[in-house]
């Protein structure tokens, strides 16, 4: 299996966990009502799956992004000199005095 999918598919699993945890929480804390409105209803398992999913999908993408933001390799600290190669150096400007 190639590292790349096995990356991707670890923090998609780490997405949807966090998702499962969210979605318990909410489903304790009974936010809007949500545990009455799943427990009573007869689609009720469906609504909590496609609740479930639909955050998971949310929460692996944020998960895999931040993982991706994570890797890079930022040089800049030990040589204040790297980095694209421009130079900040103050310029002066001569402003203009137009009246209007």
């Amino acid at each position: 299996m190639p590292e790349i999918f096995r990356f991707y598919a670890k923090h998609c699993l780490i997405g949807f966990g966090v998702s499962a945890v969210f979605v318990a929480a909410l489903l304790y804390l009974n936010v809007a009502n949500l545990w009455h409105l799943i427990s009573t209803s007869d689609v009720g398992l469906m609504a909590l799956v496609v609740f479930w999913v639909l955050n998971g999908i949310v929460f692996a993408g944020v998960q895999t992004g931040v993982a991706v933001m994570l890797m890079a390799d930022d040089d800049r600290d030990d040589d204040p000199g790297a980095g694209d190669g421009l130079r900040v150096e103050p310029v002066a400007v001569r402003a203009l005095d137009r009246q209007r």
